[in-house]
């Protein structure tokens, strides 16, 4: 009984167990969202690269073009930034703006230095026969009046079909995009610049498909643009970008490239009041009015 005793009080001793670890952790059954940094629009032009940052996210943030943010930092591709990174926002002093280059002058007609030399000319008029053409043309009059040789016989050619020209393999580079595609099914309920809005708001079902507008490249997936919850950023033809946000859920990752109408995400309501999908269409990091550019709905 006494060792019993003992036993009891070694275990009591030890404290309360770690329960507050156990219950910390998530059921294996839910899925983490990941956490990416916030991106601030630049109070004072420049930007700090964080791990999850990209070109693209912190042009979106900042009303730019990626290719501008680029250009001004020397930066091989738009694809490859490093943490750490400070990166300027606005041209450096002196850049130049490139113009396009002025009309060249017209041509003016220039005086010869030597005027030509003219004379009349001066010829003798024979008249029409074999030996007046072996005279001017230096040939005897035996050659001038010898038979001319028999000519060849004319072989008839096949007639030649003109064909259109083979069209070529592979994929052309577009320069815009031939034909939009609704992200969503859902009521209307937010419009282009009503409230300051870049972009219109659909309202609908938990989980309902969020699809790509138009073929392209994910360039972005994360939640490190305020207001915007779990947006996706997708790089088109013709430099337009498509931006969803507020998904519960997505489908792809960045890099991946998707088909026009492909469902790429879950809707949601990550960063917003209720469930709806706030969708953007912007071309050099302008926003732009989707109505614009999407299909009448019926």
């Amino acid at each position: 009984m006494v060792l019993a005793g003992m036993v009891l009080t070694a275990c009591t001793a030890r404290g309360p167990a770690p329960v507050s670890e156990r219950g910390a952790r998530p059921p294996s059954s839910v899925a983490v969202k990941p956490v990416t940094p916030l991106i601030e629009p630049s109070a004072n032009g420049l930007h700090t690269v964080q791990r999850g940052d990209t070109l693209y996210a912190i042009a979106f943030a900042n009303s730019l073009d990626y290719r501008e943010i680029a250009s001004w930092n020397r930066l091989e591709s738009p694809d490859r930034i490093l943490v750490g990174q400070v990166l300027r926002l606005s041209p450096p002093p002196g850049a130049v703006e490139i113009q396009p280059l002025e009309k060249p002058p017209e041509p003016s007609p220039r005086p010869l230095v030597d005027p030509p030399v003219l004379s009349a000319p001066q010829a003798v008029l024979l008249a029409y026969s074999d030996a007046g053409w072996a005279q001017v043309s230096g040939a005897s009059a035996l050659a001038a009046v010898a038979p001319a040789a028999k000519p060849e016989p004319v072989v008839p050619r096949p007639a030649i079909t003109p064909t259109a020209p083979a069209a070529t393999s592979g994929a052309t580079s577009a320069t815009a995009v031939d034909r939009w595609l609704w992200p969503a099914e859902g009521e209307l309920i937010g419009r282009f610049g009503a409230a300051g809005g870049k972009g219109i708001d659909l309202v609908g079902a938990r989980n309902a498909p969020v699809k790509a507008v138009a073929p392209g490249k994910v360039v972005y997936s994360g939640t490190g643009l305020r207001g915007y919850g779990h947006l996706l950023i997708v790089k088109h033809a013709g430099e337009f970008l498509s931006a969803y946000a507020h998904n519960d859920s997505v489908l792809v990752k960045e890099g991946d490239a998707v088909k026009a109408g492909q469902r790429i995400a879950s809707m949601g309501d990550s960063g917003a009041d209720r469930v709806k999908l706030h969708f953007e269409i912007r071309r050099y990091g302008k926003p732009l009015d989707p109505l614009d550019y999407l299909p009448e709905r019926s």
